[in-house]
């Protein structure tokens, strides 16, 4: 008996309308165009909306991509660190808005979020899941200290998604690595009521060890090496990051996709919208590996290798 798979067959991505800029921010905190671009990558960034609305745009989008009405669909998983209130899961209400039949839950593995999620789906598939609309959404210019120039700079709102659906014959997934380290949570928290705060030092160097060894370690299951990697699709955190860690994995630049520059640090939204950009540019095809990678609070981080089109 053959073991079933999953493929994507629809995406959207959803982001606010209104763009800040860095000179924007330079307006009214000491910092400047030149400071954050050379340190961060990032040149603007979308801030506004809901966590549940950008959800259901992105949704809406990667249904229609798709082909599928919301009631074809089995499970909502919706990956979010900011929801719209503590109870009930913002899930539910994007489930109701887009009219999605069956289950509903929120995941939050900070922005690994989006690739724990993925893994979870395919999982899923395998207990008789036909079809799941996975969905990264963030509102973290919310949780955020405006007046804190270290954390104002970074942070961006939007959200992307994914249908995923079951196949009969082999589907995308050929490797998959999840872990997390819970004695870092300190490094990057947001107690409730709070704000966001982070250790940037550290965060950068456990951030890039942890991408480069987990991405090694998907890439290890799905019997793969980096050299085989045609597209790299990263958590968009830090410029200096993603280069510092394709460069360790030897992954040319080229083949990296890199948008925070548009959007900034959108946590378990990030991958998504840069699967979405690199798809809608035409940069992913049938055929491609694609690696995705992520690392966040927790301290978390995911990575799952596909071969797009299954």
């Amino acid at each position: 008996m053959s073991v079933p798979g999953a493929i994507i067959t629809g995406w959207g991505a959803a982001v606010p309308d209104k763009i800040v800029t860095n000179d924007d921010l330079s307006a009214r905190l000491d910092t400047s165009d030149a400071w954050i671009t050379e340190r961060t990558g990032i040149r603007e960034r979308r801030i506004g909306g809901t966590t549940s609305q950008l959800a259901i745009d992105a949704g809406r989008r990667a249904l229609e991509k798709a082909g599928r009405d919301a009631a074809d669909i089995d499970v909502l998983v919706l990956a979010t660190t900011t929801p719209d209130a503590t109870v009930p899961g913002t899930s539910a209400t994007v489930q109701h808005a887009l009219g999605v039949a069956g289950g509903a839950f929120d995941l939050n593995a900070a922005c690994s979020g989006f690739v724990y999620s993925l893994v979870v789906a395919h999982g899923l598939v395998l207990s008789g899941a036909r079809r799941i609309l996975l969905v990264g959404s963030e509102t973290l210019s919310k949780i955020t200290d405006w007046d804190d120039r270290s954390m104002a700079v970074l942070v961006g709102d939007g959200a992307g998604a994914v249908v995923l659906e079951a196949t009969d014959g082999p589907g995308e997934l050929l490797g998959w690595d999840v872990g997390a380290d819970g004695s870092l949570r300190h490094l990057l928290k947001c107690d409730l009521g709070g704000y966001l705060y982070m250790n940037g030092k550290e965060i950068f160097r456990h951030a890039v060890r942890a991408v480069v060894e987990s991405s090694l370690g998907a890439l290890s299951r799905a019997r793969l090496a980096p050299s085989d990697v045609d597209l790299f699709v990263p958590h968009q955190a830090n410029a200096r990051i993603i280069s510092a860690a394709s460069q360790r994995l030897g992954i040319p630049e080229d083949r990296c996709v890199v948008t925070i520059d548009r959007y900034g640090n959108t946590s378990s939204a990030s991958i998504p919208l840069a699967l979405c950009d690199a798809l809608d540019s035409g940069r992913l095809k049938g055929g491609d590996t694609v690696l995705l990678s992520g690392f966040g609070g927790g301290m978390t981080w995911a990575s799952a290798v596909l071969r797009w089109g299954g």
